[in-house]
């Protein structure tokens, strides 16, 4: 990634109102990234947003940049980050920018860009865009300023791609579906997508009002749609996070399957229609039974830093079009350029009709390893945790002790100010005990 002083791994995020998340910087980031892309050859981008109450402001304060940078603009409104993605590739323009903090609360909020064809733009142009924002904000003559239109059939366009992803020649008629939209901006596309599609379809979490988006729903959430699963009979549930970007799933019996679990559901199904290109890929992150599962297919396996640009970069030097992380983006290149949780989910069900098996019986082959990951909060302005004596010989200390019968992983959040510490063995206790041991250490140095 280079030296960045506000793009993480999932764009610029934080806090509304401080750091980079406030009406002065979103407005001079929408100018330096129009001055940027114009002189890539770009007139037009699109905006899209989630369901929070500052998508408003920093939607206009990104329109009045971009503006004033001499592009112009379409609104696209509440639309899932996925969306955005391929509508930006639909409508030929030439950039698409997310306003998103994806599964954090509503006061956090954060700005994604999508090049033209559908991916996360090149380290080199959010590098240039950086060094524009250290310029003087200009402004286009009146006559060359960027225009503002809305794009009113945005929801419709994207409810028939999803359901374009879906074999013509199976239904979804006779499956009671609980979808769960975590009051993000999936509430008025995932249950279209699925009702359309032939299913009868139970909703939470479609009710936002710009505060609640993740608050006890969602992917990151999962006991309510779990309960509902239960409570109706349903065959399974859909919990999509606030973007719409990642997905978790619920069989009939209410457990939960992550996005390990989904990744195998997709490979074993596209290695038995023939349609499998070449492996897959997970991250540190990912469950050590997914890579197990798999080599018993015979089919490869190759880890990347965690987030889902790093699975991307990675699927595209080795040419294989399945990867993703545990936390539910499931990325399929031969179906979206992007993450998409929508589409990920219809691939799951297509799995299960083809084989004629429920949701938990297909998930059968996969069994996971005992995974403890605990997350410790850590002061930004202090010394970095991960360096410090105290915590490295805690990982030392478990990791001799674990053998090769498990491993630890550290790491920095890309979206918070957390380490992750996550420890996993064949033994639960084990898996327990050793995450525990190395997170006091974090605590005591972090803060």
């Amino acid at each position: 990634m280079g030296q960045r002083k506000y793009f993480g791994t999932d764009g610029i995020r934080g806090k509304v109102g401080e750091s980079a998340i406030n009406p002065e910087f979103v407005t001079k980031l929408g100018w330096a990234a129009g001055k940027v892309l114009a002189g890539h050859g770009t007139n037009k981008v699109l905006i899209g947003k989630d369901t929070r109450i500052s998508g408003y402001m920093l939607e206009s304060a990104l329109e009045a940049g971009l503006s004033a940078a001499g592009i112009n603009i379409g609104l696209l409104g509440p639309m899932p980050t996925p969306a955005i993605a391929y509508l930006t590739k639909t409508f030929r323009s030439e950039a698409g920018i997310v306003i998103s903090a994806s599964h954090n609360p509503y006061y956090d909020n954060g700005i994604k860009f999508f090049s033209s064809d559908g991916f996360k733009l090149d380290d080199d142009i959010e590098i240039a865009i950086e060094s524009m924002l250290d310029k003087p904000m200009t402004c286009v003559a009146s006559n060359k300023l960027g225009k503002a239109t809305r794009i009113n059939d945005a929801a419709g366009r994207y409810i028939e791609f999803c359901k374009g992803t879906f074999p013509s020649d199976l239904s979804l008629k006779g499956m009671k579906i609980v979808v769960d939209c975590a009051h993000g901006a999936t509430y008025h596309i995932a249950p279209n997508v699925l009702s359309e599609l032939g299913a009868e379809v139970i909703e939470i979490g479609t009710k936002p009002d710009g505060l609640n988006i993740n608050d006890k729903v969602g992917a990151t959430s999962m006991n309510a749609i779990v309960e509902k699963v239960l409570e109706t009979g349903a065959d399974m549930g859909f919990a999509l996070d606030g973007d719409g970007d990642r997905i978790m799933l619920v069989d009939h019996l209410g457990n939960v399957l992550d996005g390990d679990q989904i990744l195998y559901i997709i490979a074993r199904d596209a290695l038995k229609s023939g349609r499998l290109s070449g492996g897959v890929v997970g991250t540190l992150m990912s469950n050590l039974g997914l890579e197990v599962a798999l080599s018993k297919l015979s089919i490869p396996f190759a880890r990347s830093a965690v987030g889902d640009r790093y699975v991307m970069e990675l699927l595209q030097q080795k040419g294989w079009a399945i990867g993703g992380e545990n936390s539910g983006h499931v990325l399929n290149l031969n179906v979206a350029s992007t993450g998409d949780g929508i589409v990920a989910g219809l691939q799951v069900i297509t799995a299960m009709l083809r084989s004629g098996m429920d949701l938990h019986d297909l998930s059968g082959g996969f069994d996971k390893f005992p995974q403890k990951l605990i997350n410790v909060r850590y002061d930004e302005s202090s010394d970095n945790p991960l360096a410090m004596s105290a915590v490295t010989d805690a990982v030392k200390e478990a990791e001799s002790s674990l053998g090769k019968t498990g491993r630890v992983l550290l790491r920095k959040s890309g979206t918070e100010p957390l380490i992750r510490v996550m420890v996993e063995s064949d033994d639960e206790m084990q898996s327990l005990k050793w995450a525990e041991f190395i997170a006091d250490a974090v605590r005591k140095v972090a803060n």
